[in-house]
């Protein structure tokens, strides 16, 4: 879990202290694997118990964080999910998505997601399921290491390209370790680095076997109206489904299904469709 503390927080007015404090322990509690319990959350906050737990108390009224009873433990809740699902849309990168995830996951019969990066890691905003009753199941609202994954891929090898467009310099790899969580995880900097070079080049990328055992996935670039990219689309499923020369059809798959929402978020680099 991630250390942060409010206590350093000077000239917040004091009515506002404890909006701040309940929005460190909503983001504690999200980014918390596995699922914390009140002493975790103390700890990492920096906050006595007894102002965590009336935090808590006051979040899992509002039923942004629910609590298990047996175990104690918190993780978020649904009135969080509504406001997420609300503030996709109202972006309008869920509408121009979700057609396009339907078609793939129909087409394909593998689950397709859309995902954004947050940070080190990607965020499943939205997904449909294939109609295969064994393959990958991610769920919205998940968050997985960039560098494990094919939309992590393909969002950290844009974050650079979108930044020597504009003069900037863009940290392309994340801060940190990379953590092994497949037979295939990069691990090594220097080989992250040749994988983003290939992925800005080939335009998709493949995760193989990179974030669990046996899972396959396929990603590529979602762009707004400034050219920027702004989310991934993939297609993730069984080693056995999605290998070899399969790998490359839906690819290519992939790249028309983000390219067309691309294009319905106004992407100037793209050609207009006949």
């Amino acid at each position: 879990m991630k250390q942060r503390s409010t206590n350093g927080r000077n000239g917040a007015p004091p009515g506002t202290r404890s909006v701040e404090r309940a929005l460190d322990v909503l983001r504690a509690v999200g980014e918390s694997r596995p699922e914390p319990g009140l002493s975790e959350l103390a700890d990492a906050l920096g906050l006595h118990k007894t102002t965590v737990f009336r935090l808590l108390g006051a979040l899992e009224r509002a039923e942004f964080v629910v609590r298990d009873e047996d175990r104690q433990r918190y993780q978020l809740g649904p009135a969080l999910f509504e406001l997420a699902t609300q503030a996709r849309r109202a972006t309008g990168l869920h509408e121009a998505a979700r057609p396009e995830l339907e078609s793939l996951a129909h087409d394909v019969g593998e689950t397709a997601t859309l995902e954004v990066l947050v940070g080190d890691e990607v965020l499943i905003l939205d997904e449909v399921h294939g109609r295969f009753l064994v393959g990958g199941s991610p769920e919205v609202g998940m968050r997985w290491p960039a560098h494990a994954t094919s939309t992590g891929k393909v969002l950290l090898a844009a974050a650079e390209l979108d930044g020597e467009r504009k003069g900037t310099s863009v940290r392309r790899k994340p801060a940190g370790r990379l953590a092994r969580l497949g037979p295939h995880t990069i691990t090594a900097r220097a080989a992250l680095e040749r994988e983003l070079e290939k992925v800005r080049r080939d335009g998709y990328a493949v995760g193989m076997e990179e974030l669990e055992p046996g899972f396959v996935a396929i990603g590529a670039p979602v762009r707004n109206a400034h050219g920027r990219t702004v989310a991934a689309v993939s297609v993730g499923g069984p080693k056995a489904r999605l290998a070899g020369v399969r790998v490359r059809t839906v690819a290519a798959r992939v790249r028309k299904a983000a390219d067309r929402i691309s294009r319905r978020l106004g992407d100037p680099t793209l050609p207009h469709e006949a």
